[in-house]
């Protein structure tokens, strides 16, 4: 029995032992520290019960939870970043609204005045000759109009065919009193033949039908002017014998020009056929000239990355004259967009970011995808949408701050904010 006893009893004491080791086990955790309760916004206002934020009304959160909401945010290696106005102010914040508008692009390029290749005329002749009269319009850069007398030619060869015509009209006439009607129509072939052949020759039907009221055959023929424009070469002198083929004067109509403007090949995309266009001109300030684009030339040049663009522009008063340079502005209507200033966005390298106040003091950093760029402001293609608020200065420094709080986020999970100054303290 006295054994028995002496076995019961270490068995108790056993026990006793193990129970003690667990109370002592359990004392530590009993006595931590209470849940402390802390404000998002406000992380200096920190409570040991659930409530609201005195200041903000929000709903208060356990503090890790608190110190987890504070620094995270949908951007790898941001956070968000919280403001006092004292501090707000001092950073120079300012934020700028996320707009749906028209997007207009404007390009601006240099040009040059040049000819409209096709009212260009060259004055040459069919015939071997001599140049025996020019008409003293006929110097380089006087105007000349259309049907003006330019210059009489002595051709040895004309003046034969005008003595075939004569002959040919003369044997038309006796052969109408034949009874055969096959003889009558014979003689106006003749005719008809010597016709065409002056006519080849470039002899007016107006001279045709004179020579042929008069009878007789014309010396010099006059070469009269096509178009009406300015005389831009005159290539012979008076006695001064030619051949067949001889360009004897350029005449170019300036009634219209084009400008020929380079457009860098990243532009392109915003120039199209029939796209107006408005030019100025450093000798005549106050005045611009209205256009339309009329071709995107193919190629590019390979020295300076631009393309030709022909722009067309009326010229009634000749103030506009070839080889002068020109400032052209082109306008492409893009339609409706989501934009933001281009401060708004803060380019990395590897992808862009815009800050976003979502709160009063509130920053939240988003990664934008942008589109189409003007001088002051981007297309935003994702991230933002209208009427959202977006920091467009001092955003340097918000990010700064930003990545500090995504540090501190990330090293310090777990931590408990217990000092009443924590958080907006700076």
């Amino acid at each position: 029995m006295t054994a028995r006893k002496i076995a019961l009893a270490a068995v108790l004491l056993g026990i006793l032992v193990l129970a003690a080791l667990a109370w002592n086990a359990r004392g530590p955790a009993e006595t931590a520290a209470p849940q402390k309760w802390t404000c998002p916004m406000h992380p200096q206002i920190v409570m040991d019960h659930p409530g609201s934020c005195p200041i903000c009304g929000m709903d208060l959160v356990p503090v890790g939870k608190a110190r987890a909401a504070t620094h995270a945010s949908g951007v790898p290696g941001q956070g968000v970043v919280h403001l006092d106005a004292t501090r707000r102010q001092l950073i120079g914040v300012r934020t700028a609204p996320v707009e749906l508008a028209p997007f207009t692009r404007t390009i601006r390029a240099v040009g040059r005045v040049s000819y409209d290749e096709t009212r260009l005329r060259h004055v040459h002749t069919k015939i071997d000759g001599y140049v025996e009269r020019l008409s003293p319009s006929t110097t380089t850069g006087e105007s000349v109009r259309h049907g003006q007398p330019l210059l009489e030619i002595y051709s040895p060869e004309l003046l034969a065919s005008q003595q075939e015509f004569l002959v040919a009209l003369e044997a038309r006439d006796r052969m109408r009193g034949s009874d055969l009607s096959s003889v009558a129509g014979y003689g106006q072939d003749l005719v008809e033949s010597a016709r065409r052949r002056l006519q080849l020759f470039d002899m007016t039907d107006a001279q045709i039908a004179r020579l042929e009221e008069t009878r007789t055959p014309q010396r010099t023929v006059t070469v009269f002017a096509h178009e009406s424009g300015v005389v831009t070469l005159r290539n012979v002198t008076e006695g001064e014998r030619i051949e067949a083929g001889t360009t004897l004067l350029d005449v170019a109509d300036l009634s219209k020009v084009w400008v020929l403007a380079s457009v860098y090949e990243y532009e392109l995309p915003f120039v199209h056929q029939g796209q107006s266009a408005t030019m100025r001109l450093s000798y005549l300030p106050e005045r611009t000239f209205q256009g339309k684009v009329s071709l995107v030339y193919p190629t590019i040049e390979a020295a300076t990355r631009t393309a030709q663009v022909r722009v067309e522009f009326d010229n009634p008063d000749l103030a506009l004259k070839p080889d002068m340079y020109a400032e052209i502005e082109l306008t492409a209507q893009l339609g409706e967009k989501v934009s933001v200033p281009d401060e708004a966005v803060l380019e990395t390298g590897t992808r862009s970011l815009a800050f976003v106040e979502v709160q009063p003091g509130v920053f939240e950093p988003r990664e934008v995808r942008i589109g189409a760029r003007l001088p002051d402001r981007y297309e935003v293609l994702s991230g933002l949408t209208p009427g959202e608020q977006v920091v467009v200065s001092g955003n340097f420094l918000i990010d700064s701050e930003s990545k500090l709080e995504a540090a501190q986020g990330a090293g310090q999970p777990g931590d408990v904010a217990t000092d009443p100054h924590a958080g907006h303290a700076r």
